[in-house]
């Protein structure tokens, strides 16, 4: 019984130091464009609660922001999956590529029909830009 009691423990030893150090999963990675100054940016959101701006390492975010982003990558499946282009409008300011596993979408801020889960990433990409990025925009 011991023996088995043993077993059992360092096999999940093993199991967990085996996941030990592995890197996190992407929930997406948006590029923002725009002329106007600060618009330029590429923000990746990883799984386990970070993010990346602009290449720079990662930094955390607020778990607000996490469960935002986990809310967001799920809803998006929808329109990645279609891999969605929706053509700017006439006063646009940013434009947006987001890239999940399931695909990719493209828009402005201006878009015509826009769903509402593309406002929502907006949102969070200025949310975790200026607040863990320590960006101007």
């Amino acid at each position: 019984m011991r023996r088995a009691a043993a077993a059992a423990l360092a096999g999940a030893a093993a199991l967990a130091m085996g996941s030990c150090g592995s890197e996190a999963r992407d929930l997406f990675l948006v590029t923002r464009g725009g002329d106007v100054p600060g618009a330029r940016l590429t923000l990746r959101v990883t799984d386990d609660g970070r993010a990346s701006c602009n290449g720079k390492p990662l930094v955390d975010i607020t778990s607000a922001q996490l469960i935002t982003a986990r809310e967001t990558e799920r809803e998006l499946e929808e329109s990645t999956t279609a891999h969605l282009r929706l053509a700017p409008g006439a006063q646009s300011v940013f434009s947006y590529r987001v890239r999940t596993e399931e695909g990719n979408a493209a828009w402005s801020d201006d878009s015509r029909r826009q769903p509402a889960v593309l406002f929502k990433l907006a949102k969070l990409t200025r949310d975790v830009a200026k607040g863990p990025c320590h960006l101007p925009r």
